[in-house]
């Protein structure tokens, strides 16, 4: 009984091993900061938006129209 464990734990070592070998080096994947959009601030209200999403004006971002049109926020934040 004993023998046939030794024998099964070899088999799947070797199993494991020829796997690993097989596959390769794993290639590096691009962590999820890599894949993120740069993030931008709305200068009206503070909150952080792709910048895909964002609308520009004189060098500032904002979350809405609502808030371009409202201008930059207070700055106490």
């Amino acid at each position: 009984m004993l023998r046939l464990l030794i024998l099964f734990a070899v088999v799947a070592a070797a199993i494991w091993i020829f796997r690993g070998v097989k596959s390769g080096p794993r290639a590096s994947r691009s962590t999820p900061e890599q894949d993120a959009p740069p993030m931008v601030r709305c200068a009206h209200c503070g909150v952080h938006l792709p910048r895909d999403r964002a609308l520009a004006l004189e060098q500032q971002w904002y979350c809405s129209q609502a808030h371009l049109e409202q201008g930059p926020g207070p700055r106490d934040h």
